[in-house]
């Protein structure tokens, strides 16, 4: 009977890659310690730990007590206006204020293990299109360590002032932004709103990421029937008014939602803008109408939340610890699900898979998550950013009786 899984791309021809690298001794999911050879890009082979250790190889990480697991993406950041809570004053829009913020922010989430972003960023009559030449400017900078890529917002595209937008919006498209994406709620005519940037993004072949509360079941209702068949497809996040909503109306929405092939990025670390921060998307009810659901960080360290980390581990924390994801359904929001809202390829720890991966220090995932404090992060087959924590307790008759570990042990050199 012939395999209907999904197949591996093809792997290298099997000549040695100078720039190979070994990741020596990892643990996987289904608890495994393995070898895993790495070169252009891509998982060469995964064996046994030891089988591959006589390759040769340009470098090995000793990764003994580390879970080796797909690297997470973020589906949802704020490039322009991250790291700005601590500022006086207005947050500055200047390009090149917005630059520096940008480049900290995505280089703070790939140390988390996000290796590649989603930004969203303002262009409107006020700021124009400078915060946005500015995080282009801070993805061309951050080329090999992660892959950024710009969502285009503009503030309003209907009525008088809607053409100006809209012509402001192809502008970001042709400047680089690639996805076309706004907040519908806050212009006149939400719905006038959203079949503009539908048929823009269909002309453009460009895909659509719109910020909605979703607390308005005919609005939602509408948006699903237009965004039905859109390609290559329609996100919206973070969808934290549906939880408010009687649960009857909230199943006929997940279905249309899913049957529309729409993705919800649900932000459980807390809302955005203007978006409300009491909850989150009702994600178990979402993902059992079939609806694709990842999982965002939205602000990091803005006036929406002056204490938002940009970790993706802690976003499949809170699913899990909070609204009842098993432990890898919760991981799953951060990598997979969110890769695919992304139209990024598919990763497995398997040979012939892009070689995007995060080790973090830990046996399981449930631990990893609630303890992820060491982490190794690669980025198309190279190691592109390393957090060691080091826990240590003073003498204690217990502790070396009982031989606790520490946290700072065996770190790989």
């Amino acid at each position: 009977m012939p395999d209907s899984r999904p197949q591996p791309p093809p792997s290298s021809s099997g000549q040695t890659d100078p720039a190979a690298l070994l990741l020596c001794g990892a643990r996987l999911t289904d608890g495994r310690t393995v070898d895993v050879r790495l070169g252009g890009g891509r998982i060469e082979a995964v064996g046994t730990a030891g089988s591959l250790a006589t390759d040769a190889v340009g470098a090995r990480v000793d990764l003994a007590g580390y879970l080796l697991l797909p690297a997470p993406v973020e589906p949802h950041a704020h490039g322009d206006t991250a790291l700005s809570a601590d500022g006086a004053g207005p947050v500055s829009c200047g390009a090149p204020e917005v630059q520096r913020r940008a480049t900290e922010a995505a280089l703070l989430q790939l140390g988390h293990g996000a290796t590649a972003l989603r930004a969203h960023v303002h262009v409107s009559d006020v700021q124009g299109l400078d915060a946005l030449r500015a995080v282009l400017q801070a993805q061309r900078s951050l080329h090999g360590l992660t892959e950024l890529s710009a969502v285009a917002m503009p503030r309003v595209l209907t009525g008088a002032a809607g053409a100006d937008g809209v012509a402001m919006l192809r502008d970001a498209l042709k400047m680089g932004a690639a996805v076309v994406g706004g907040c519908p709620d806050a212009d006149p005519d939400p719905t006038g709103y959203v079949e503009t940037v539908l048929e823009l993004a269909a002309e453009q072949g460009c895909p659509v990421d719109l910020h909605t509360d979703g607390d308005d079941p005919a609005r939602l209702a509408r948006l699903a029937a237009m965004a039905g068949g859109l390609r290559p497809g329609v996100t919206l996040g973070p969808c934290g008014g549906l939880r408010r909503l009687p649960a009857e109306v909230v199943a006929r929405l997940a279905d249309q939602l899913a049957a529309a092939g729409v993705t919800v990025v649900c932000l459980p670390q807390g809302g955005c803008g203007g978006a409300d921060r009491s909850g989150t998307a009702p994600v178990r009810l979402l993902r059992s109408a079939g609806v694709r659901v990842a999982a965002g960080s939205g602000a990091l360290r803005d006036v929406s939340n002056p204490v938002g980390r940009g970790d993706p581990l802690e976003a499949a924390y809170l699913l899990a610890s909070r609204y009842g994801l098993r432990p890898e359904d919760a991981y799953d929001a951060v990598s997979a699900a969110a890769r695919a809202a992304l139209g990024l390829p598919e990763v497995r720890v398997e040979a012939g898979f892009p070689a995007e991966l995060l080790a973090v220090r830990g046996d399981r995932l449930a631990g990893a998550l609630s303890l992820a404090y060491s982490r190794i992060v690669v980025h198309q087959g190279r190691v592109v950013a390393r957090t060691s924590a080091v826990r240590e307790y003073c003498n204690s008759a217990a502790a070396v009786a009982l031989d606790l570990p520490r946290q700072g042990r065996g770190e790989p050199s």
